[in-house]
């Protein structure tokens, strides 16, 4: 999967949290959100208002948690454990862990 296929992938299930997300599509869609926000950053700081990075920040939330709760399915765990996020620090290395690691061929989400 490539950067075009994978944003075309995570938009098109725009809030759907069934199924599951390889590694590949994860982390193409990051890096292309990582590109987008820096792109909106400059834009902003063209015009002076942050309305750029605002209004692509809120539009991709959905999408953005979506991806991942499908990349926690391809590992074998429940969604539920991205509020593991919420923990100061150790939550995001543990789910960066989880996400660089291979997935599970079979397992309860298809």
């Amino acid at each position: 999967m490539n950067l075009q296929e994978a944003v075309r992938s995570v938009l098109s299930q725009y809030a759907g949290f069934t199924g599951r997300a390889r590694r590949s599509e994860y982390w193409f869609w990051t890096l292309a959100v990582l590109i987008a926000s820096v792109l909106g950053r400059i834009v902003d700081g063209i015009i002076n208002v942050p309305l750029f990075t605002v209004v692509l920040g809120l539009g991709l939330l959905v999408p953005g948690i979506a991806v991942a709760v499908r990349r926690l399915h391809d590992i074998s765990k429940s969604g539920w454990f991205l509020l593991i996020a919420l923990i100061p620090f150790v939550g995001a290395i543990v789910l960066i862990i989880w996400f660089v690691g291979d997935s599970h061929p079979d397992n309860e989400y298809g």
